[in-house]
């Protein structure tokens, strides 16, 4: 681990990961799935790590954005069904159907080409069906005057397609008492139940609560899953937090690279946006916006040193940022927290995404691969 820890890294705890997932997971009636959302590199977290342990907590499904990660995470091993929320061109079905990778579809056009394929290959392919309740993202459109039933009860009847589950996305679940939450809703009961009682069909799976739904839409529990994302990472949806204890599971650090003195009318880093006004002392973080620290962000965070608030001082460099050390003792090589806790000090990831008018999981998103995660208790790097 020790090695990772060179430069800049992030550390993720499984221990808060886990916490997080058994307090959802006690939150849902008796029977409901719970699908871990790990696309992205699990929000930034290290998906290898993050899927491995949600199987072995007991994920009834894991979610991927595309047929890459999907099959990247059959090759570590797991065996959880998997949900690809994204498109996956045509010419790669025979890979889902070898992989066992559960499909969404979204319009009728996609589901004649998926049935097609599957169908001249012997075989079928599992899929779920997304429905656009006013997402206005994928999905056969269903609100307003637009009514997908035709669509979707010629697609049940499509050769070459296992059709195992029925969701849709609600927009604005992060706020409370909403009157198109509950349209959404509205709209994907009252469809769910049209198609049932039409065709006769029963979907297994009818899911669409995701982590500000888990909060604040309790009765989207009493469907057959859920689907928690940031949640699992002790990232709350919105400024609701509800009557859940989430435990944040990342912390960024970088270390101390080089102290120096500002006199009266020295300049710090490009477009010199910072004038010292007075001696000062400087210290020089190996980290920028190379490594995902928004440069949007210069010259408006502060991190911890030892214990203390220092002010992000000029304009983020890509690769490196300064700050101001004047009243806090430190040396080369001392540890530096941009976000997470450092004795009784404690930047959230929120703050920073504030200052960013961005939302927190932006934030862990936006690390790139040159900042190692280290899982804490596993020397591992993902």
């Amino acid at each position: 681990m020790q090695s990772l820890q060179k430069r800049t890294w992030a550390e993720v705890s499984l221990a808060n990961i886990a916490h997080n997932y058994n307090a959802i997971r006690e939150r849902l009636p008796e029977g409901c799935r719970f699908l871990a959302v790990v696309k992205t590199n699990a929000y930034g977290h290290g998906a290898k790590r993050v899927a491995e342990l949600c199987e072995n907590l007991g994920a009834d499904y894991l979610a991927a954005t595309g047929i890459d990660d999907a099959v990247q995470m059959r090759s570590w091993g797991i065996k959880a069904p998997i949900l690809i929320f994204g498109y996956t061109q045509p010419e790669y079905i025979d890979v889902l159907i070898r992989k066992r990778i559960t499909q969404t579809v979204d319009c009728l056009e996609t589901a004649r080409e998926y049935s097609s394929i599957a169908s001249k290959m012997g075989h079928k392919l599992r899929v779920h069906l997304k429905v656009d309740t006013g997402m206005g993202r994928l999905g056969f459109i269903c609100h307003g005057d637009r009514d997908c039933r035709q669509e979707i009860l010629e697609t049940l009847n499509m050769p070459g397609l296992d059709i195992e589950g029925i969701f849709t996305h609600l927009a604005v679940s992060d706020e409370q008492d909403d009157d198109y939450t509950k349209m959404q809703l509205d709209a994907f009961n009252a469809l769910v139940k049209n198609l049932e009682e039409e065709s006769g069909f029963r979907f297994k799976i009818k899911h669409c609560a995701n982590s500000g739904a888990v909060i604040n839409y309790r009765q989207t529990a009493s469907l057959d899953m859920v689907r928690p994302g940031l949640m699992l990472y002790g990232l709350y949806p919105g400024r609701c937090k509800g009557d859940i204890e989430l435990r944040p599971a990342m912390e960024l650090k970088t270390r101390v690279a080089c102290v120096k003195e500002l006199s009266p009318g020295d300049c710090v880093s490009y477009g010199c946006t910072f004038v010292a006004d007075k001696k000062a002392k400087t210290a020089v973080l190996p980290i920028g916006y190379g490594d995902g620290l928004h440069r949007a962000l210069s010259g408006k965070i502060d991190v911890l040193v030892n214990g203390k608030r220092a002010h992000q001082i000029g304009r983020i460099c890509m690769d490196f940022c300064m700050i101001d050390v004047t009243d806090i003792p430190c040396s080369v090589g001392d540890v530096v927290t941009v976000f997470g806790r450092d004795g009784n000090e404690f930047i959230p990831v929120e703050e920073l995404a504030e200052k960013a008018g961005t939302i927190s999981y932006e934030i862990t998103c936006a690390l790139t691969e040159r900042v190692p995660r280290v899982h804490i208790g596993s020397p591992d790097r993902v």
